[in-house]
């Protein structure tokens, strides 16, 4: 694997190496996931009509990205789907999925701090942000929320490792909550797995975006163990297809390991 020089220590694989403008930014308490509205809801679709083809000018001409086997979500288009992705690219990760998925809308799971991304933050919420709720009392809309969107066949994004680490070519350990929604509402999960490719010309790596999919929670399992279970299939698909990649633009060590 070709090495550029550049490298990052971390102690942890909570460390923050991309922080917002707001990053402990919290959610009111009246925040509202779900917006009826005609003009908010119309207002979202040509929005989201923008951001389609901004993304694919972004991940063509700036990322270089190439995404394999996209054609394995034709079969959750009837009846939506997650979709789990190591978390390497701070503005590809919020667009990208965006174009994978289509003509699925994307949904994604984010954290409130992403609501104080300059220009962008604000709508956020518009183009089918789910951001995780600060209190248990919020936490029943949130569900409710993401109800709404399953039912809309939607493909909701979800980064397990939580926090950006740009150019990361391993898969960091991540918990298996986040895999009891396809559990719960019994739809199809799919991984994507960012890898960083050797270019003829230019300093920065290609990208390759593995599609993996669509796995399903075993049956005769209870739902702990299907969640589990299910966690352990797509760690093990997105940490196998890490191992493809053949360029490290940036190196991240543990502060022990220097």
């Amino acid at each position: 694997m070709r090495q550029s020089g550049t490298t990052y220590y971390y102690r942890d694989y909570t460390d923050d190496f991309v922080e917002s403008a707001c990053q402990n930014k919290t959610l009111p308490e009246n925040y509202r996931w779900i917006h009826r509205n005609f003009f908010y809801r119309l207002i979202s679709v040509v929005l989201y009509c923008v951001i389609l083809v901004f993304a694919l000018i972004y991940d063509t001409f700036v990322l270089h990205i190439r995404v394999e086997n996209r054609k394995s979500f034709k079969c959750a288009r009837k009846t939506g789907c997650f979709l789990y992705g190591n978390h390497t690219q701070p503005m590809g990760d919020v667009f990208g999925p965006a174009l994978y998925c289509f003509p699925m809308r994307m949904s994604a799971v984010a954290s409130p701090s992403n609501l104080g991304i300059p220009l962008i933050g604000k709508l956020l919420p518009m183009l089918g942000g789910l951001f995780i709720p600060d209190s248990l009392g919020q936490m029943k809309k949130f569900m409710e929320a993401v109800q709404y969107h399953v039912e809309k066949k939607r493909c909701i994004v979800i980064y397990p490792e939580a926090h950006v680490w740009p150019w990361c070519t391993f898969i960091r350990p991540f918990q298996a909550t986040a895999f009891r929604f396809p559990v719960r509402y019994n739809v199809p999960a799919y991984c994507m797995t960012t890898t960083y490719q050797r270019r003829k010309h230019g300093r920065k790596p290609k990208i390759v975006v593995y599609i993996d999919g669509p796995f399903f929670a075993e049956p005769g399992k209870n739902k702990r163990e299907q969640q589990m279970e299910l966690h352990d299939r797509i760690y093990a698909c997105m940490k196998s297809r890490s191992q493809t990649g053949t360029c490290e633009y940036i190196r991240y060590l543990r502060e022990t390991d220097s």
